[in-house]
This record gives structure tokens, sequence and C-alpha cells, in this order.
């Protein structure tokens, strides 16, 4: 249920549904608006009646695919019809997007009609540059194809079809090199006769499988020569001269074993009759036909792969069609061929088989992957995949003959796909996997809220976080019920928990020549305080880090970390860094939230514990020491106190590539830059020191509210043991977001 509660909510918050469009041109003044419309418009107009190639120069028609669906096959769940079908399509529009970069309409035509269908996409080949159709069951959607295909002078793509096919086929070979079996000589069964089995039976056959080897069942058994019942022109292609009737008898002796079927479909004793060394891809969604701990539960010479995400060698259609359109768009094709396809497959193939870099393991929490049983396909947020499969895609286009544009330089095209990719978009994924890897205790203050309760329901089901609740047992237990959520977590109420009178005495301890009393300290810790008594969990081992500021001011957060846990020993203050992620970028601001008008050797401090932050997130610092001079041309005290953090930081950390003072503008534009040829920082900084609050707090507002940058933090810096404060405006995401960094800053402790 509390999964349910999180997708609607992912979904509705905000601007509703995952998609917008964006103006690429300005449009701020008169003269914009003449040229985006009347009268400008005429011209390009008119050029295009003239010569329809311009189209792709004058319009978006080039970068531009429609997702098309009736909504008759949606996911597993049947025929939902178009309109419920809708968050499928723009999903599937979000992954073109955010994978190839490739913007999408979503189209879903309220009809069972097939012809209807193919009219209409017809009619819409002057606005797209290429069509994936989606969710459109079988037999209706190999029909359309075929149409498609035969009218249209642009790609169309059916990827329920062809995108399974592709991924599994490229699997298929590395795991028949694996076992070292010949294609040629296997024997492969497919269970399940609809769009994706069949389109992954004929690719199979394709890449060197015997058609007299491959054996298709359904849910009446095996798809043999003469059969009638539920028989139609797309299972006749598949029916085999066999004696085997059932899919127990075709299973015995196989090779490989397809499934694309139902849940549990494949049991243990099928797998036990499979020939040496079986290959089952159990492919049904949301469960497989059989799970990888059953299969190896029966033999342990299986290597099997899965749709899922929680299993090695998941089959995922993301891997394939936003690349495979990338490159058919980026050459003007007239069609996705076969020899595309079989370019797509022995790209990812390929790919699975060289050496898995850092980065593809940082993103998922430092697990080493190696080509091997639990390593035959990319993982999704590889980036490679980008530069393996758009460029064979385009040469397979040009190499038959339907790319209108062929690519001349085809390693400059590379560069420019390398350039279209931003770090920006996997930074949160990547920190969050890291601290998947090794998930601490943090606990959250203010335990009551719905959002920290909503945020530590994804904490505990992804696995970022093992949360710890301080509140009231009774009112957070009610919340839970009323927020339908499955939480299984510590709740630690002070006013009756056995630990309290510990904490204070504890409290006291440390607070008695500071003002406090025991019983000043008991009521801190019984009643008065939440924030006290979690940063009393983690300086007495209880918790790893601690969140809190949901619903409370600043101070009110940072005064008991201090009081309990205090600064680092030598330091003078503590500091705070905000994350700002752009579209391409990732900026770290500093301090932006708690020393107003720093010394030299404060400001020399933030720039030392903001490096040492961005390091432990796997990302290497680059410093500017910012001020309103560059390099001594104004002589003031504001700069000469820059001046002097920047030799100090120098000093301290003399590997640390940092510049300064210098204006903001010099520190992010390249070519300013490259104006002061003796500076250090050869390429822009990524981690911004502000010379007091007033700036850094107004910069990071502005860039957060009219820059379109994403704001992570303040992260807390300077503090013996983690503590991070939150905001009062953070929604679920930002809270996650907070929990991994702290995690993570635990880590590296």
């Amino acid at each position: 249920m509390s999964k349910k509660l999180g997708a609607l909510d992912y979904h509705s918050s905000g601007r509703k549904g995952k998609i917008e469009v964006i103006a690429t041109k300005p449009c701020q003044t008169a003269a914009d608006l003449s040229l985006a419309y009347s009268p400008g418009v005429a011209e390009p107009c008119l050029a295009i009646q003239q010569n329809p190639d311009d189209a792709y120069k004058y319009t978006a028609k080039g970068n531009l695919v429609a997702v098309v669906s009736n909504g008759t096959a949606v996911l597993g769940l049947g025929n939902l019809g178009a309109l419920a079908g809708k968050p499928v399509m723009e999903g599937k529009g979000v992954l073109f997007k955010r994978f190839a970069d490739i913007d999408v309409f979503d189209i879903e035509l309220n009809t069972e009609n097939p012809d209807e269908i193919i009219k209409a996409c017809q009619l819409l080949e002057p606005t797209f540059g290429g069509i994936n159709l989606e969710d459109i069951k079988a037999p209706e959607c190999f029909y359309i194809e075929e149409q498609l295909k035969k009218t249209m002078n642009i790609p169309v793509f059916h990827d329920d079809q062809h995108g399974t096919a592709i991924i599994c086929s490229a699997a298929l070979l590395n795991a028949l090199m694996l076992v070292d079996k010949k294609i040629e000589d296997i024997r492969i069964v497919v269970n399940g006769a609809g769009a994706s089995a069949n389109s992954c039976a004929k690719l199979a056959i394709a890449l060197g499988v015997k058609p007299n080897n491959m054996i298709m069942c359904d849910t009446k058994g095996v798809i043999y020569k003469g059969r009638v019942e539920g028989m139609n022109p797309y299972k006749e292609l598949f029916a085999a001269d066999t004696h085997f009737r059932t899919l127990e008898e075709a299973a015995e002796g196989a090779d490989v074993l397809f499934g694309l079927s139902a849940k549990g479909a494949f049991t243990p004793e099928m797998v036990r009759s499979m020939a040496p060394n079986p290959i089952i891809f159990a492919m049904a969604n949301p469960d497989p036909e059989i799970t990888p701990e059953e299969a190896h539960g029966v033999r342990g010479d299986v290597i099997i792969a899965t749709g899922r995400s929680d299993y090695p060698n998941q089959v995922n259609n993301v891997l394939g069609f936003p690349f495979i359109f990338r490159g058919a768009l980026d050459v003007r094709a007239t069609a996705i061929n076969e020899e595309m396809k079989l370019a797509a497959v022995h790209a990812l193939a390929k790919l699975a088989r060289e050496e898995v870099p850092d980065s593809v393991s940082k993103a998922y929490g430092n697990e080493k992957f190696s080509f091997g049983p639990s390593y035959i396909i990319p993982k999704p947020f590889d980036p490679r995949v980008l530069l393996h499969v758009a460029p064979a895609i385009a040469q397979a286009a040009m190499d038959t003959g339907v790319a209108r544009m062929p690519i001349a330089d085809m390693p400059k095209y590379l560069e420019q796909l390398e350039s279209s990719q931003g770090k920006s978009k996997e930074i949160m994924r990547m920190i969050i996997n890291k601290a998947k890897s090794d998930p601490k205790k943090v606990v959250f203050s203010e335990g009551e809220d719905d959002k920290i309760l909503r945020a530590a329901q994804v904490l505990v089901e992804e696995g970022i976080a093992k949360p710890i609740l301080i509140g009231d047992q009774k009112r957070i237990k009610q919340k839970m019920d009323d927020l339908n959520l499955d939480l299984d977590v510590p709740i630690m109420d002070p006013s009756d928990s056995e630990l309290t009178e510990e904490y204070a005495e504890e409290l006291y301890r440390l607070r008695q020549r500071k003002g406090l009393t025991i019983s000043e300290c008991r009521r801190i810790m019984r009643r008065k305080s939440r924030a006290h008594f979690g940063n009393m969990m983690v300086h007495m081992g209880h918790a790893d880090a601690l969140l809190g500021g949901i619903d409370t001011h600043y101070p009110e957060t940072i005064r008991p970390a201090l009081q309990v846990l205090g600064k680092q020993e030598g330091l003078s203050s503590v500091h705070g860094l905000y994350m700002m992620v752009f579209e391409k970028n990732v900026y770290f601001l500093a301090d932006t939230t708690v020393t107003i008008d720093p010394t030299a050797e404060e400001l020399a401090e933030t720039a030392i514990l903001a490096a040492e932050m961005v390091h432990k997130l796997d990302i290497e610092p680059r410093v500017a020491m910012l001020s309103f001079s560059n390099f001594g041309s104004v002589d003031h005290p504001q700069t000469l106190k820059v001046k002097r953090a920047v030799e100090i930081v120098k000093e301290r950390a003399p590997n640390l590539v940092v510049e300064g003072e210098m204006q903001a503008d010099t520190a992010v534009v390249p070519e300013l830059l490259d104006g002061f040829t003796f500076s250090k920082l050869k390429t822009p900084a990524n981690i911004l020191i502000f010379p007091d609050l007033n700036s850094g707090n107004i910069c990071y507002k502005l860039l957060h509210h009219l820059g379109g940058a994403e704001a992570i933090g303040p992260i807390l810096m300077g503090m013996n043991k983690p503590v991070h404060v939150l905001q009062r405006g953070d929604d679920v995401n930002d809270i996650v977001n907070m929990a991994a960094i702290a995690v993570v800053d635990v880590q590296n402790l």
C-alpha cells in the first residue's frame, strides 16, 4: 500500500504528470515574438515548402519521437485503455529524454481498430522523426508495425517486441560464450507467444538458432504443426514439427528457456531436466517465471537473467530504445531494419565483455562488475551504452542504405554523444547507491512529521539507511496507519525511554560548567528538546548520524549539536555547504548558512572542509575563493582577506586545486579563466567559497529559485560526528537525498 501511495504522490506532486514542454529559443521581447511567430516564422515555412528536408533544420522534427499506444497491453496489467495507459507513455518519454536527450510527445489513441492506428500514425509523419509503438496487444501489433514500415518514411519501432528481443539476444550471446556452446547447436524453448516472445524468437533465429531447434509454447502448450486451437498466422510461423506437447516435455534437455509469460511458469523440476549449463531468461514482470534463488537451488551451473533490477542480469528495455532511436535520428534513417537491431545486439554484448570502469561501480554502490555468469549484460545506468549502441545503429543504417544523412566523421560523432552526457543527472543516484552499499543508522529528531515518515519508508525499502524516529510512539504509529505505511523501524520516545536518564547524566557531565543543572538536563531530555536527545544518541554511539530541522528554525538544530557533539578539534567554527545540481553541472557553495563574516582563517577552513566533503562524494574538488577582485585587481580589506585565505589553504592542503581571489564569472567561465595562464585552476571550479554569509546565502537561493538548480543541503561541515540540517520546505525526495549524504559522510569517517 505504501508503494502505491508513493507512486501516486510521485506522479501528482508539483506539476502533474512527468513531462512538460520547454521553449528552446528566447521569447522575451517583441523582436523575439516576431521571429518565433508572425511574421518571422513565415521564412522557415517557405524554406520547408521548397525543400522538405529543411524541416530537420528549422524545426524539432529531427529529435522528436511519438510514443503511440492504445493501451490494450499496458505493462503486465492488460487492456487498461488509452487514457489509463498515459502514465506509461509519459514515462517512456522521460526515459527517452533521460538516456538519449530525445524529446517525446505521447499519443494515446482511443481505438482498438488497427487500421485506425495505422492511419493516425501515417497522418503524424510530418511532425515526428520516428514512432515508438507501445503497449499494443498481439496479434494486432504485428500487423500495425508491418503496415507502417511499408508505408512510412521514418523509423517505426515496436519496443515491446524488439526492445526485449535485442537485450535478451545480447545476453544470450554472452551466456553461450561463458558455457562454450555454439548458437547453431542449442535447443531453445520460448514460453509465451505474444509480441515480445515472437520477436525474441525471430531475432534468436537471425543470430543463428536453427528453426527446427526452436520450440514455442503458449497457454495451451507447444505450438506444433497441425495445431488448430488458439492459433494465428504469427504463431504459425513457429509451429514446430515435434512430438512435444507440453512445456515440461519441451524443457527436458533444452539448453535455453526464454520466459515471456507469467510468474511461476518454470518449475524447479523443469530446470533440473535441462541440459548441462542451462541458460534461463525469466523475463515476466514484475515476478519472473522462476527466481534466481529457486533456479540456483536446483543446480549450480545455471545462468539466469530476469526483468528485475534487484537481481543480476536485468533484461531492461531502457538499454535499447533510447539509443536505437538516437542513432537512427542522427542519420535521419527511414527505418529501423533487422541489420540495425543486430548491430544493437552485438554492441551491447561487446560492451558487457569490456572492463567496467569505476564510475559504473560507484553508480551501483561500489559493486564490482566483471564479465561472468552474474554480469552478461550492461547496467542501465552505464553511460557507455549511448556511446556503443547509437554509433552502431547509425553505422548499420548507413551500411544498409537507410540513412539519409550519413555521418562523415564517426570519431567526432562519438565526441558529440559524449559531450551530451552530464554528470549532474547521475550525481544523487551515485550517492544513493554508495549509501546502499553500507547503510548506517540515521536518527530523525522530528519523527512524527509526515514527510519524515514517508522518507523513512523510502530509505528502508531502498536500503539507503536505517532510520530511527524520535517522538511519541503512539502518535507515530497512528500516523503510519493514516499514511498506510508498512514501516518497522525503531521509535525512541524520550518521555519514557530507558536511555533518557543515561542521556541526561551525560549531558550534565558535558554542560555542568556551562550553566546546566542535572534537573534541567533531565527536563531537556524528557520534554524540551528532541534534537538534544537525537544528538545524544549519536554521541553515545546508538545512532551514526542525525537529520533535523524540518519544522524548526536552523539554529534550533545546530545549537544542540554543538552543545552535545561539538566541532572538530582545531576548528574555529562549523560551516554550511549546498550542492547545486544543474542540468549539465554540479556546483558546491559554501559557506551559505552559518558564519556571517568569516575571518581568513575561517574561510580557509570552509574551503578545506568543502573539498573533503566533495571528495567523499567521489567528485574531484576544484576550489575557487570568490571576491569582487581578480588576483589583486582591487586592493581592499575584503579582497585581502580572501587572498590571505587562499594562502592558508595552499599551506595546509598543498595538493588541493584552489585559486583566488577571483570573481565568480572567472571561476566558472572557461574563456575568462583561460586569460589567467598562471592559475592553478585550469578548468572551471566546482566548489565556490563565498567571502561572507550575505553573498553565499543570496547566491544559492537565487540559483535555486531563478536559475533552476536543485539545491541539496545544507550539509553541515566541521562537526565531530555527522549532523545535517533539513529545511522547512524540504520534500520527501530532499530528505532521502540528505539521508544518503549523511550515510556517505559516516562511511568516510
